[in-house]
């Protein structure tokens, strides 16, 4: 007999199992609780790449002669030993020489991925794309809760007060957003305008990351005071507003289809195009890096804290994006070094970095030496459960009568069955709980072995 849980064995229709989460709401809370055992199994660090990243040039598929025919321009030269050629990961990819980093990462065995999963149904909308990717839901454009924040409220299932989640970076990222409690640490200046310094605990963590000596440490608590006195000015109905404004200029961004910016917030933006204009043209030169440094810091002090969150913008190349160097290269030489800096904090068992993006880029080159928006992208995973050194799911090429309306790389896997696997093994979720964290998603068989173990 069929039953509607989430299965090793098949692939399961979601919607009866968000039905029964709906019909009872909290039964999946109280049925698995996570106790002491559980909780030290591992830890969770999603960082998502705004603005739809080009998948098929950071794991190359060299062997695809339809590779270098659709892209003239852009291709990464196939693997030849030299610096300015891609490194051979195996006889199908190849992995961007700016990636360099994480060679020893796949060598060990702990850098793996999936080289076509995606959303559901194609969404070109940044705007739409992101939110559905965050909230774990296809369709909704309403307000709703992030799959981290509820991940997050199964993870402290009976302790209401107990903040397990962390974002760095951004103000309000909506994956994070909902009823669980979580410890928000934005960049620059965001910090003051949401008030966060008025926090007791997270004005201590962010001491706990200037504890040190050095200048940087000490221009820091110099400037607490003043920071914390402009902060607390604020009043937490001009922070709640905020959020409303954010949520209501992204649903009206998600309206309005002609919109192309990359989806990544007005704040981060600002701080990117700060960095941009003392940099050789990467939008995030040391952010993401600094962001992971941070992150790693505080979620090592506290235990407690077990999943975390970053992001980076500028990956919208629909021109001159370059191929061994140029825009997209700057980008990917600073994300391996921030994943290669996680990969330091984050290497204890059952410890995972998932990197995703809203939607992949054409696999054909456009008129302007670019990439214009796609479907299906590669999704990361870096961990010591990781049964890395290898890319697991289906792939099929980049023929012409493989692609998706014949321009884009497929969606073999829905995004949501490879934080699935991941949850499962790292989490203990149980199959109620998993259908609350994503809602309409099911179990695929074909990701099995994603992971070296299983709950």
């Amino acid at each position: 007999m069929h039953k509607p849980e989430f299965s090793r064995r098949r692939i399961l229709t979601g919607a009866g199992l968000a039905l029964g989460a709906m019909a009872a709401p909290r039964v999946w809370a109280q049925a698995a609780p996570l106790g002491a055992k559980q909780k030290s199994q591992g830890r969770l660090v999603v960082v998502l790449l705004r603005g739809a990243y080009d998948g098929l040039s950071a794991f190359v598929p060299y062997a695809d002669a339809n590779y270098y025919n659709t892209r003239p321009n852009i291709a990464i030269a196939a693997p030849d030993g030299s610096t300015r050629t891609a490194i051979r990961l195996d006889n199908t990819f190849a992995l961007h020489p700016a990636l360099s980093p994480l060679l020893p990462l796949w060598q060990q065995g702990v850098l793996g991925f999936v080289p076509a999963a995606g959303l559901p149904a194609p969404n070109r909308s940044h705007f739409a794309a992101q939110y559905e990717m965050e909230i774990g839901q296809s369709g909704k454009t309403s307000a709703a809760s992030g799959w981290l924040n509820k991940a997050a409220g199964i993870n402290s299932a009976g302790h209401s007060s107990t903040v397990c989640a962390l974002g760095v970076g951004e103000a309000n990222p909506a994956i994070l957003a909902g009823g669980a409690p979580v410890k928000l640490i934005p960049r620059g200046q965001a910090a003051e305008k949401t008030g966060v310094l008025a926090n007791d605990k997270t004005r201590q963590a962010l001491m706990d990351l200037y504890a040190g000596n050095d200048k940087v440490s000490e221009a820091f608590r110099q400037g607490a005071g003043s920071r914390m006195q402009s902060a607390q000015e604020l009043s937490t109905e001009k922070a709640a507003a905020t959020g409303r404004r954010d949520m209501a200029n992204r649903e009206a961004a998600m309206r309005d289809g002609r919109l192309d910016r990359d989806g990544t917030p007005a704040s981060v933006q600002a701080q990117n195009a700060q960095m941009l204009a003392a940099s050789n043209g990467a939008a995030d030169p040391v952010g993401l890096q600094l962001d992971a440094q941070h992150l790693g810091t505080l979620m090592r002090n506290d235990r407690e804290l077990r999943l975390g969150f970053l992001s980076a913008g500028g990956w919208d190349t629909h021109a001159n994006q370059g191929n061994s160097t140029g825009q997209l290269a700057n980008n990917l030489g600073n994300l391996g070094r921030g994943i290669a800096q996680l990969r330091q904090d984050f290497s204890e068992p059952g410890d995972v970095v998932v990197v995703m993006s809203e939607f992949g880029r054409t696999a054909v080159e456009n008129g302007t030496k670019g990439t214009d928006h796609g479907y299906g992208n590669a999704m990361w995973l870096v961990g010591s459960n990781i049964n890395g050194g290898r890319w697991h799911g289906q792939w099929t090429g980049l023929a012409r009568g493989n692609l998706n309306e014949a321009r884009d790389l497929p969606a073999h896997h829905d995004y949501r069955a490879v934080l699935a696997q991941v949850l499962r093994a790292s989490f203990a979720m149980p199959d109620s709980a998993l259908a609350s964290v994503l809602p309409g998603a099911g179990w695929d068989t074909r990701l099995d072995g994603l992971l070296r173990s299983k709950a």
